[in-house]
């Protein structure tokens, strides 16, 4: 859990694209505290669900980086323990945000037939959750799960929390590890915070 008065780390401790400067108020999450609690749920996730078949719905494009680091390691993990898990990986892709607000208009691409997912466990990896799952169940899978890397605390929210949590995020736009701002800033390889600057030089 990152505290809402975390200040973050000053980018001055890491490296990072220059052409970024001065565009991010400061590293909220480096990226080695990514790695290694992606291990952690990846462990999780194999407790959980080993010996079960499964499908891995990667959402696009924030999603991709978490969900490549995330079935590595249950990968890993797989070929060094008694449990196994058989694995597929299927890509989907969401649209929901307009610069920094998230917006009513959600378009779902790649997920017309996912008629394969019958009697499949599913982890869903990636965010904007709510509407995806409702169109997965009906195809009927065993179970889902989601994963989620980020959750930010929104008042009021009614958003189901996801099954796999990887840290719990004050309320403010966060870029870096393939979650971009207008696409830029997927190169990073920390989550950051973006500043005002940034949001006016990268708004559409």
């Amino acid at each position: 859990i990152i505290n809402d008065d975390w200040p973050g780390y000053s980018l001055d401790l890491f490296n990072y694209p220059t052409h970024y400067s001065g565009d991010l108020d400061c590293v909220i999450i480096p990226h080695g505290v990514i790695m290694d609690r992606t291990e952690r749920l990846a462990r999780n996730i194999m407790d959980d669900l080993g010996d079960h078949d499964i499908v891995v719905l990667c959402v696009l494009k924030g999603g991709y980086q978490f969900c490549a680091d995330l079935v590595e390691r249950i990968k890993a993990l797989s070929r060094n323990s008694n449990h196994t898990i058989p694995m597929r990986v299927h890509f989907i892709r969401l649209r929901s945000y307009l610069n920094d607000q998230s917006t009513e208009d959600l378009h779902i691409l790649g997920a017309e037939d996912l008629s394969f997912l019958a009697g499949k466990g599913i982890v869903g990896t990636g965010k904007t959750m709510e509407t995806l799952l409702q169109h997965v169940k009906a195809f009927k899978p065993k179970m889902i799960k989601v994963a989620g890397l980020l959750v930010k605390r929104v008042q009021h929210s009614l958003a189901s929390v996801p099954d796999y949590v990887g840290f719990e995020i004050p309320n403010r736009f966060v870029v870096g590890y393939a979650l971009d701002y207008n696409e830029y800033f997927r190169d990073l390889n920390h989550i950051c915070i973006i500043s005002e600057s940034g949001k006016k030089k990268y708004k559409v």
